[in-house]
């Protein structure tokens, strides 16, 4: 959901929230070693604060979401732009639908909790001495000088922001790449770096990767959700999965109101997948243009609901050539949008389908289509409808009613909202629920099939 922009360089990416957990500590390996072993992560979700309901939660995600989704459009609209940017600094949304990694970074290692974000490149962590522009985090602040393994990023290696600016021409004596980085919902500026980060969610896998580039912030916008930073899982090559060499990473979402269970991650080959059902789609190649050319696009050609296939224009989802409109799966936007043309025809399916009254939870939820339960205290929806598919190329992706339907506070919603025809629809992250989703960065393919990710 973010965008990149250098103080020098106009870089832009995407952030979006998904959090990850990862405690480390291991031997040292080289980045081919990652690849060919792989690495396994739990990923657990942030619910909320004590006492948010569930309603409460889906509206502040969606409020997230929704300033992700104008950052998007404003970054194309600028996207040749050069020059520092800036976010709102001001915190307003205390839930959202991201899952947290803990990493481990310098030697001796120091753990951080991370935002993981397929939708974008950078890995950075706040870093002392810090300004008066930092933001409280839950575990103490890395610091360099403390560090036998941090070295400053020369400004003219391949993955360097400011790479493009020296032109063939030699960098000056000690040059470092000052970077500010935007997001839809903050920002984050500071110096890159290069590192030793350790990996792994046990003892038995737990390793240390050297030379890691990252970024070291000294000022950030307070809109962090309790972590400490953010790890990029694009597909630049900033992004851990690319630095690491994975070729392929996973992942399985536990279902959206299960607090107790773990979420995984699996980076290199430990991701690939086994058994029935899976379904495999190409990715659509990505504009150049930032922060677009990090994201993970699907061609989605058609949407059933039960055995009724929707009457939605054949090009709804398609990627226009100056970057606009298109699909991209994001494990970190929550609530799935899909242009107006088509969230109408999904709409009145459901409506079509479900004898209940409709309710105004625009207030509570922030969703668009809610019916109203008998009781207000009722648990289950009196009513059942059948499963929705999303067509992509070549694969079917079958949501049952859990994975588009959301119940709570009296209410029965859809989880979907409308999107401007010609902006980017996006399938988040309550529809990738109880699915082993498989991202094969070098086959340039993404495979998906049912699971019970609890138990894996």
């Amino acid at each position: 959901m973010p965008s990149l922009a250098s103080s020098q360089a106009s870089t832009t990416v995407k952030m979006a929230l998904l959090r990850v957990v990862l405690v480390l500590v291991g031997a040292t390996v080289a980045v081919a070693d990652i690849a060919a072993a792989g690495v396994r992560v739990g990923l657990t979700r942030v619910h909320s604060e004590p006492g948010v309901t569930v309603s409460q939660f889906v509206r502040d995600a969606l409020r997230r979401d929704m300033r992700r989704r104008a950052w998007f459009g404003r970054e194309l609209a600028s996207s040749s732009s050069v020059g520092t940017v800036s976010a709102p600094t001001r915190k307003d949304l205390p839930n959202g639908g991201e899952y947290i990694m803990t990493l481990a970074i310098g030697t001796p290692p120091l753990a951080y909790p991370a935002i993981a974000d397929t939708g974008s490149d950078l890995i950075w962590t706040q870093c002392a001495p810090c300004s008066n522009q930092c933001f409280q985090q839950p575990v103490p602040m890395y610091n360099p000088s403390s560090s036998t393994t941090f070295s400053v990023l020369p400004c003219n290696s391949s993955l360097s922001l400011c790479a493009t600016l020296l032109d063939g021409a030699s960098p000056p004596p000690g040059c470092s790449c000052m970077y500010n980085q935007t997001y839809g919902t903050g920002w984050t500026a500071g110096v890159q770096g290069l590192e030793t980060f350790t990996l792994g969610s046990t003892p038995a896998d737990q390793v240390q990767v050297p030379g890691i580039a990252f970024g070291c912030s000294n000022a950030s916008s307070n809109d962090w959700n309790g972590s400490a930073g953010l790890v990029g899982l694009g597909r630049g090559s900033l992004s851990l999965v690319s630095q690491l060499g994975a070729g392929m990473f996973s992942y399985c979402l536990t279902q959206f109101q299960d607090t107790n269970s773990t979420s995984i991650l699996l980076l290199g080959p430990s991701a690939a997948q086994n058994g029935t059902g899976i379904r495999s789609t190409s990715f659509v190649p990505s504009p150049s243009t930032p922060p677009m050319n990090t994201f993970y696009y699907l061609n989605l050609t058609a949407i059933s609901v039960g055995t009724t296939a929707l009457s939605i224009p054949p090009d709804a989802f398609a990627l226009q050539a100056n970057g606009t409109g298109g699909l991209i799966i994001d494990s970190g936007t929550t609530i799935t949008s899909l242009v107006d043309a088509a969230y109408k025809k999904v709409r009145d399916a459901v409506q079509s389908l479900v004898t209940l009254p409709v309710t105004d939870g625009s207030d509570t939820t922030g969703l668009d289509l809610c019916f109203a339960l008998p009781s207000p205290t009722s648990s289950t929806p009196p009513a059942t409808l059948p499963s929705m598919t999303l067509h992509f190329d070549g694969a079917d992706m079958v949501l049952p009613v859990e994975n588009y339907m959301i119940l709570d506070s009296g209410m029965w919603c859809l989880a979907m909202v409308s999107q401007t025809d010609g902006a980017q629809s996006t399938l988040g992250n309550y529809q990738q629920q109880n699915l082993h989703i498989l991202y094969d960065v070098q086959a340039e393919t993404l495979s998906f099939a049912p699971a019970e990710c609890s138990t894996l």
